[in-house]
């Protein structure tokens, strides 16, 4: 029976280890991939499949790529989904006995991505680990390249919605979970379609308490976790000893850069949902999925990679609290009114590489020599702004001033050691400058001396021999050489040495040649080591100062994002906002900070708000579509939110009252990945708005009913806004088509009518973009189909049937009008829905069930609410 070869033995060991994964196997220059790997990668890849003899009877798969270009087909492959082993040759070839030791250096997954080329520039790349349990669940997430780890705590009460929410924000790339967790499974299995997740099982006994508390101990280095800040979190001990682990069997090293851990509650800043953010366009927009178009690209402004990531997270993540979302608005205020300082900040700054990266890489042990040029470069800049904070009165910006280092230390040793401009590979030399070390010194002269010697040798021969097309040349399998062509060989003196015959020439050494060659290689050999050995302990000597430098990173990342806010605010005229713990949002002259940018400044059409607790909670918005209303509603979440990660916003004035979330219910589809219709979305989502809403909530709902009958959705539309007033109090703005909701003003406390104004000129109108108190008294519908180019005919004939329907007082309910118009369904006003109630209530009542006493009772109800009319 034939059996493997050694090294398909060898691999096939290995590839049993790493089920899971892709495994690249390094052959030479090539890193090769075999049997069902190989087809897939050679599918995915679009890499052409060949074979290789491997002891049975057929050929193994094969494909390859090279080593040089291998980053390239990785990330191709972790974008689809896959997890990728890197197999490397583990000893010297020259030193090995029989077949090269190889073994698995690391495993790269969609979550453990370090090489900043296939990164995101200004966006983490996180993973999660989530642990689920019957009383909640422990969530921790990471970025790998930055250092940043984050734990908090979910208990059951909503599980599963804060579960999404905190998925929507954190957008991790991988997750990984118990093997046990069947229900997290489903969980995650339907939110596949909502976020680019790579989901996939670990070891259940990696997240079991003990097995996660001692993996804490060993990797922060303490004896309890009570200093890590768990007292809170116990949940979050397993979620996070569980990611821990995978970190370090995936990444083959200790990952010391992840040496804090930030514990959080949900209740820290405020809660947005998936719906929410997506209405919102916070980072992208909803369409095309682009940053163009979205709050973050009106506000980035920032200088560094660091600080773009740092502007995105409080975007995802507004402040709910007074104090410091006063202490960021006074830092924007401080900036925005010193322009000089503004504009040496943004000089210094656009100098600034991304440190937080750059310390992972340092940790990691994959800086490179010119990544450590980088890291001086950026921390000569330091010190300038430094001096730039130290006169700003602003407590927020002289915390920053206080936990920035100027790192003079590391600076110090980069200028000493490491040439201006070095090779990009570790192991070709051309890294340390000269006079950091007198023995790379000395044997780069020897080098040098050797090399002059043989460059002056060619003239010299050619002047002893007479022979004047002699040539000294080297390649890398005979070294240096004397090259004579045949014509001249009876020239040749005896002393040459005859090395290699070729069809014109031969080629000659000497004793002298050979001996200044050996000085000269050797002496290259020597230094290219020597460089490398001292380039691994200058890392040392600065991996040690790795939690500093993350420390002034994510000083600056704060610096640049203020600075941002403030360029944003002097650019486009935002003023500061009052913020406070009150209950009263009151915004004067309000723009829609992305609609303005696109138009330019001027041309959008300002508008006032103004909601409170006690007489002016509920806005009800009415208007012809296209004229604004959607518009409207959603430039007065973006101000609130605006003002609470402490950015001026596009007002002239305004008072905020701290929200605890905003909630939005703006259009919707169909989810056919789940069965719903789209008024199925509609209410799943209204629910989870009107379950989950606080007194201290924005409500922001536009159509409320509009999926199905007139009735129904009237109904629907009315009941909400009862509840809503009754029950939630919470600050609403609510558009409608239902004409009937503007009669609830003076009928239940707090709601106002407002309108979008229009100019009627002839069978057109004109959207004048104002919001005015009152109410519409139509919807224009058959204006705003003429303006969106329906044919004539069509329009000609809606005019005829509307004149018909006003005329006999109809309305169309979900059914066909024929050319004769039959159906004459009387159009709902408000007191024709009371009715309709109560009648409704009079035939549901069962006479045969009821007692005298109840129908006495029913009676006095129903007159009661009769007299309600």
């Amino acid at each position: 029976m034939r059996k493997l070869t050694p090294m398909m033995q060898q691999y096939t060991e290995i590839k049993n280890q790493y089920k899971d994964t892709l495994l690249l196997f390094r052959l030479g220059d090539f890193y090769e991939l075999f049997f069902d790997d190989a087809v897939v990668a050679s599918r995915e890849l679009e890499i052409a499949l060949t074979g290789r003899d491997c002891g049975l009877e057929e050929r193994a798969p094969m494909c390859g790529v090279p080593h040089h270009s291998v980053h390239n087909y990785i990330n191709r492959l972790i974008i689809k989904g896959y997890k990728v082993a890197i197999c490397e040759q583990v000893e010297d070839p020259s030193e090995a006995k029989g077949i090269v030791k190889r073994d698995v250096v690391r495993v790269i997954t969609p979550g453990t991505i370090i090489d900043t080329d296939l990164l995101e520039e200004k966006k983490n790349n996180y993973i999660m680990s989530i642990y689920w349990v019957d009383e909640g669940c422990g969530l921790t997430y990471a970025d790998i390249s930055t250092g940043e780890l984050f734990s908090t705590e979910i208990l059951q009460k909503g599980l599963e919605q804060n579960l999404q929410n905190e998925i929507s924000k954190i957008q991790p790339k991988e997750i990984i979970y118990c093997i046990k967790d069947s229900n997290l499974k489903d969980v995650l299995l339907k939110y596949q379609g909502n976020f680019d997740l790579f989901a996939s099982e670990y070891q259940d006994w990696k997240f079991e308490y003990h097995q996660a508390a001692n993996q804490l101990k060993r990797h922060f280095d303490v004896l309890t976790l009570d200093g890590l800040g768990f007292t809170n979190n116990h949940l979050g001990i397993h979620s996070t000893g569980a990611l821990i682990d995978y970190l370090q069997t995936t990444q083959k090293r200790a990952l010391n850069h992840l040496n804090k851990i930030n514990i959080y509650t949900l209740n820290k800043t405020m809660t947005l949902d998936l719906t929410t953010r997506k209405n919102l366009e916070l980072t992208e927009t909803l369409r095309e999925k682009k940053k163009k178009g979205s709050l973050l690209w009106v506000l980035d402004k920032t200088m560094t990679s660091m600080g773009g990531r740092m502007i995105r997270k409080w975007i995802e993540e507004p402040l709910v609290d007074a104090v410091e979302i006063n202490q960021r608005l006074e830092a924007v205020e401080a900036l925005k009114n010193n322009t000089l300082i503004r504009q040496e900040l943004k000089a210094n700054l656009k100098n600034i590489y991304d440190l937080e990266r750059l310390a992972g890489k340092i940790a990691y042990g994959s800086i490179t020599p010119r990544d450590l040029i980088a890291l001086r470069n950026s921390l000569n800049h330091v010190p300038n702004l430094k001096i730039l904070l130290e006169n700003i009165a602003s407590p927020l910006l002289q915390s920053i001033l206080i936990s920035i280092d100027e790192h003079q230390d590391i600076k110090t040793l980069i200028e000493k050691a490491i040439q201006e401009d070095p090779a990009i590979a570790l192991k070709e030399g051309n890294i340390i400058k000269t006079g950091y070390n007198h023995d790379v010194d000395e044997l780069r002269r020897a080098s040098i001396e050797g090399k002059s010697w043989i460059s002056n040798l060619e003239s010299q021969e050619r002047e002893c021999t007479g022979i004047k097309s002699l040539k000294v040349g080297y390649n890398k399998v005979f070294g240096y050489y004397i090259e004579v062509t045949k014509s001249n060989l009876h020239m040749v003196p005896k002393e040459y040495i005859r090395k290699q015959t070729l069809s014109n020439c031969e080629r000659y050494i000497t004793p002298a040649l050979k001996e200044i060659e050996a000085k000269v290689l050797g002496a290259e050999e020597k230094v290219v080591l020597l460089e490398y050995q001292l380039f691994v302990n200058i890392r040392s000597i600065i991996e040690k100062d790795v939690p500093h430098i993350q420390q002034t990173a994510h000083a600056i990342a704060q610096l640049d994002a203020l600075y941002s806010l403030a360029e944003v605010a002097y650019e486009n005229g935002y003023t500061k906002p009052i913020v406070n713990d009150g209950n009263t949002i009151n915004i004067h002259e309000g723009r829609h900070p992305v609609v303005e940018k696109i138009l330019g400044i001027n041309m959008f059409v300002a508008n006032d708000t103004y909601l409170d607790e006690k007489n002016h909670e509920i806005s009800v918005i009415t208007g012809p579509n296209m004229a604004g209303k959607s518009t409207y509603m959603r430039q007065v979440a973006l101000i609130v939110l605006m003002a609470q990660i402490g950015s001026f916003i596009p007002a002239t004035q305004a008072e905020i009252g701290i929200v605890d979330r905003i909630f939005t219910r703006v259009g919707a589809s169909d989810d056919l990945s789940q069965g719903q219709s789209t008024f199925m979305v509609e209410m799943s989502e209204m629910a989870n708005i009107l379950n989950n809403a606080s007194s201290k909530s924005l409500l922001i709902l536009d159509e409320i009913g509009r999926g199905t009958s007139t009735f129904d959705g009237l109904s629907i539309a009315w009941a909400v806004i009862e509840y809503i007033s009754k029950l939630l109090k919470c600050k609403t703005l609510f558009s409608t088509h239902y004409h009937e909701l503007t009669e609830l003003e003076g009928k239940i406390n707090g709601v106002k009518n407002y309108c979008i104004s229009v100019k009627e000129e002839g069978e057109s109108i004109v959207f004048l973009r104002k919001v005015i108190e009152g109410s519409a008294d139509k919807s224009y519908g058959i204006q705003v189909a003429k303006l969106a180019g329906l044919p004539n005919d069509v329009i000609q004939r809606a005019q005829l049937i509307l004149i018909d329907l006003e005329k006999n007082d109809m309305v169309k309910d979900n059914e066909t009008i024929d050319n004769s118009n039959n159906n004459q369904n009387q159009q709902l006003n408000f007191d024709d829905f009371h009715r309709e109630e109560i009648l409704q209530e009079i035939k549901n009542i069962n006479l045969l069930e009821t007692t005298p006493l109840e129908a006495i009772n029913m009676l006095y109800y129903l007159q009661k609410k009769a007299n309600g009319i």
